[in-house]
């Protein structure tokens, strides 16, 4: 029997996006570009690299757990007393990449914050696919 009172939610988005992975992973990894579609940082691909995430609203302190490049992406997304884990999946298909997104560790009585990440994937997503569509 699970005890739902320690059980978590993920947010998940998934998109196909006619993109190669690698122009995608850059996209998620050079610092300059993380800016233009997520937050400002100080972001490096490198596993136990510690970072920030900033907006006008606050910060988000992250730690990179897993790097394999074109790949998979994952770090923790720490903020007030959210504590979860990111996770970017790159799969090649024959018309770019399907790309996944999911964002585990909302408790229970965290539904304001799981409510405002299924806003905010969902804007930093469209934010992104803008970014790619720009960079060489």
């Amino acid at each position: 029997m699970t005890n739902t009172a320690t059980e978590t939610r993920s947010v998940v988005v998934e998109r196909e996006v006619a993109f190669a992975p690698e122009k995608i992973w850059r996209a998620l990894t050079q610092s300059h570009l993380i800016e233009e579609w997520l937050m400002k940082n100080d972001f490096k691909p490198d596993e136990g690299h510690r970072f920030n995430l900033s907006a006008d609203w606050g910060a988000v302190d992250c730690q990179v757990q897993a790097v394999e490049p074109y790949k998979t992406l994952s770090y923790s997304w720490d903020t007030k007393d959210l504590r979860s884990v990111v996770t970017w999946t790159l799969t090649p298909t024959s018309t770019g990449t399907h790309l996944r997104m999911e964002q585990l560790g909302f408790r229970p009585d965290q539904q304001q914050y799981y409510q405002g990440a299924q806003y905010g994937w969902q804007r930093f997503f469209a934010n992104l696919e803008q970014v790619l569509a720009r960079i060489e």
